[in-house]
């Protein structure tokens, strides 16, 4: 049985070398659909209660992602952030939050390498739970969006992302 929960953000970002408008910065409102599945479900009847997903994965997001601005590693743009991020009224203007910078292995905040890590970090997160996420949807537009799945080991990689 594989249940989904639906979890909506705001974020901005721009594109490294794109040959066209998503080079500048814009913003999207994201809607990423989180599914999961269990061995057996509970004693309810559940596979998880979607309080669990909004609150462990739901609450990454809403630290790292929502109202935020997410980078490239190699964006030319870090440089002037890191420059004001020292003044305090600057970084009230960014939401005061620093830039979530993507990993170097999946450096461009595209749907499909945002889904990646969404995906790494719900696996890592939930793993205590008895909750496998083998998919993961995340639209960057309602017409627009890219699926993922486990199709390779991303434990490193949402160890690393889930403890920031």
């Amino acid at each position: 049985m594989i249940v989904t929960r639906r979890l909506e953000f705001d974020a901005g970002h721009r594109l490294v070398g794109h040959e066209s408008k998503c080079k500048h910065l814009h913003g999207h409102r994201y809607v990423a659909d989180i599914s999961c599945g269990a061995g057996q479900l509970d004693t309810v009847g559940r596979v998880v209660d979607f309080s669990v997903i909004k609150e462990l994965v739901g609450g990454w997001i809403d630290r790292l992602w929502d109202h935020n601005m997410i980078l490239n590693p190699k964006d030319p743009l870090l440089y002037q952030l890191n420059r004001l991020l020292v003044d305090d009224d600057a970084m009230e203007v960014l939401g005061g939050k620093e830039p979530f910078i993507m990993p170097e292995q999946y450096p461009n905040p595209t749907a499909e390498n945002m889904s990646i890590v969404l995906l790494a970090v719900a696996r890592k997160l939930l793993l205590p739970c008895g909750i496998h996420v083998p998919y993961l949807r995340l639209y960057e537009t309602p017409n627009c969006w890219a699926d993922c799945c486990v199709d390779q080991n991303f434990s490193e990689l949402g160890a690393e992302l889930a403890a920031r």
